[in-house]
C-alpha cells in the first residue's frame, strides 16, 4: 500500500452523487418517497491507493457497527436478538410486530430468505443446508484459480412474491453479490460485490465498508496481497429528505482515503471481530446526519 503522502484523493463517491442528483430519473420507491435513481453505476477501488471508508463526511465512529452487522450475517445471524448480540441494534425498525406479520413471521425474525441464513444456511434440494462462506473459503485455498468462487444473498422461494406464497424476508437482500478473484501468479485477490438496491448516501458507504473489510479477510487468510475492490450498484437512488443534504455534501473537496489494517494473527474468516481492524490516517470531512426512510 502506498503511503498517505503517495495517496491520490478519491472523488469517485461524490462524482456517483452528483450524477444521479443531476441527471437521475424520478421515481417513488415503495417507501412511498420521492428519489432520483440511475442504473448500473460502479465504484473501483485500488486498494493501494487507501482503504475505501468515505471522507466525504465522518464515517469513523460507523466502521465498528458496519463490521459488527457483517460478522452477523457471516455466522448466519438472523433475528433481531442474534443481532444484538453482534451489537447491531438498528434492525428495529424493519422487524416491528406489523411489519413482520406482513410476510407470516414472528416479531423480531428478518426470515429465512435473509442474508444470514442465505450465506450459512442456503437450502438446497438434498435438504442440508449450504454454508456458502465456509465452501468458497474451502474452494479458493484448494483451487484459487477459478472463477466460481461467488457468494449470493438470494434465496428465490423467500425473495419473490409469487402466487400461493407469501416472501419470507422482512427485507429482500440489497447486497451481499460477491464474485471473489483470485491470480495465483501474482498473490493477489480482488472482490467485486453486486448490490441490487442502494442508498447512495446512507447505505452504500455502509455496504462499502463491509465488502472492502472482506476483501481484506479473503487476501490474509489465503496469503494474498488484496488488489481491487468494485462495487457496482443496480437501483442507485437518493431520497428527496436527502437532496439538501447531498447538494451540502457536494461543496466538499475529495480528500485522501485511510489505511485500515488487520490483526495479522486472525487467519479463519469466522474468527475476525471489529476490534481485529485499526483505521489509521483517516482525515475525513464533519459528520454529516442523512436520514434514510424504512
Amino acid at each position: 500500500m502506498r503511503s498517505p503522502n503517495e495517496r491520490t484523493p478519491d472523488s469517485q463517491y461524490r462524482d456517483i452523487l452528483e450524477k444521479i442528483l443531476r441527471t437521475g430519473r424520478e421515481v417513488k420507491p415503495i417507501h412511498g418517497e420521492k428519489a432520483r435513481m440511475l442504473i448500473g453505476l460502479q465504484l473501483r477501488y485500488d486498494l493501494s491507493n487507501g482503504f475505501p471508508l468515505i471522507p466525504d463526511r465522518d464515517l469513523g465512529t460507523l466502521m465498528k457497527g458496519a463490521l459488527s452487522e457483517h460478522f452477523a450475517f457471516l455466522h448466519g445471524a438472523r433475528t433481531q436478538k442474534e443481532l444484538e448480540a453482534w451489537g447491531c441494534k438498528w434492525w428495529s425498525r424493519w422487524v416491528t410486530p406489523e411489519k413482520c406479520a406482513a410476510f407470516g413471521l414472528e416479531t423480531g425474525d428478518l426470515g429465512p430468505g435473509s442474508y444470514g441464513p442465505a450465506w450459512a444456511a442456503f437450502p438446497t434440494a438434498e435438504g442440508k443446508p449450504f454454508n456458502q462462506i465456509l465452501e468458497v473459503v474451502r474452494q479458493i485455498k484448494e483451487r484459487p484459480y477459478l472463477r466460481t468462487h461467488v457468494i449470493t444473498p438470494w434465496i428465490p422461494q423467500y425473495a419473490i412474491q409469487h402466487s400461493g406464497l407469501t416472501r419470507k424476508v422482512v427485507v429482500a437482500p440489497c447486497h451481499g453479490y460477491i464474485h471473489i478473484l483470485a491470480f495465483p501468479e501474482s498473490k493477489e485477490v480482488s472482490v467485486h460485490h453486486f448490490q441490487r438496491s442502494g442508498d447512495m448516501p446512507v447505505g452504500v458507504p455502509f455496504n462499502i465498508i463491509q465488502y472492502a473489510a472482506f476483501t481484506l479477510m479473503i487476501a490474509q487468510i489465503i496469503g494474498y496481497t488484496p488488489r481491487e475492490y468494485v462495487h457496482t450498484i443496480s437501483d442507485a437512488h437518493i431520497y428527496e429528505s436527502q437532496y439538501a443534504l447531498v447538494e451540502e455534501l457536494l461543496k466538499r473537496e475529495p480528500r485522501k482515503l485511510p489505511t485500515v489494517t488487520l490483526n495479522p494473527s486472525i487467519m479463519d474468516i469466522m474468527d475476525f471481530r471489529p476490534e481485529h481492524f485499526t483505521l489509521s490516517d483517516y482525515d475525513p470531512h464533519p459528520s454529516m446526519k442523512i436520514p434514510t426512510p424504512v
